[in-house]
């Protein structure tokens, strides 16, 4: 059998695609990601294990209506998939979200829109956090969200449900590494803009005119050193009577609404 070359267009465009899946686990999370109508599975994973249970025979209804491949599986196989053996219930499935892209999809794109406006994620840790950031950002002014691979919450029920299943539609777009995507929207004309306690320039006046990129770091130690050397803007938003910072969900929603 001949091997695809890993730099051919063929394997190239594989990968995309799979890059371009999210794959969610448990039974409740599954079956509220394919009652949604605007999520198309590519591939439902069940353990063999698997007991009769009516939401089981709902899914499978549901991914078979959807066109889905349905694989079964060896419960160690499934946990490689799931990556959550205490909690998949032994139930994944991959899934293709109409917002969910590779930031250079968006950035091939943005040239047909003279400003957006997005929200990087640099190391927020807290599920639900990252839920209720998803959730603001998809009900508010936000064209998408820079979710890198690594460093954050990983998308698991937790998120979903604090998102409240906003995360199924919401413009995520996701990079390897958070600091090469920085640098390409810069090299396009994007603003970086780090919130900042010692900015003078407050979010509340701030009116860029150019595509701008708010960053929005850890819960408690705030945006990395790397990626704060990288931002050409500093904003603040003023506190009163002592108060030190904001959630950085909270915070989220005061720039989606902004």
């Amino acid at each position: 059998m001949n091997k695809i070359r890993e730099d051919s267009p063929e394997y190239l465009e594989k990968k995309r695609f799979f890059d371009s899946l999210m794959t969610v686990y448990g039974r409740k999370t599954v079956l509220e990601a394919l009652q949604d109508s605007s999520t198309f599975i590519y591939r439902l994973h069940l353990a063999k294990s698997n007991k009769t249970a009516s939401i089981l025979d709902e899914i499978i209804e549901l991914a078979k209506s959807k066109g889905a491949e349905i694989v079964f599986h060896d419960r160690q196989a499934l946990s490689r998939i799931s990556k959550n053996a205490n909690q998949d219930q032994g139930v994944a499935a991959d899934l293709q979200l109409r917002g969910y892209a590779l930031y250079d999809e968006f950035l091939s794109k943005s040239h047909s829109q003279k400003n957006y406006t997005l929200l990087a994620l640099d190391g927020v840790q807290n599920p639900q956090n990252l839920g209720m950031i998803i959730r603001s950002a998809c009900a508010g002014n936000i064209d998408g969200i820079l979710l890198p691979q690594k460093g954050n919450a990983q998308i698991d029920p937790l998120v979903i449900k604090a998102s409240a299943g906003t995360v199924f539609r919401a413009p995520l777009l996701r990079c390897k590494d958070l600091a090469h995507a920085l640098i390409d929207f810069k090299k396009n004309g994007a603003l970086v803009c780090a919130l900042s306690s010692h900015a003078t320039k407050e979010l509340k006046k701030f009116s860029p005119d150019a595509p701008c990129i708010y960053v929005l770091g850890n819960e408690s130690e705030g945006i990395s050193t790397e990626i704060f050397n990288l931002c050409n803007e500093k904003i603040c938003i003023p506190m009163n009577n002592g108060v030190e910072s904001l959630n950085v969900a909270v915070t989220a929603a005061l720039i989606a609404f902004k």
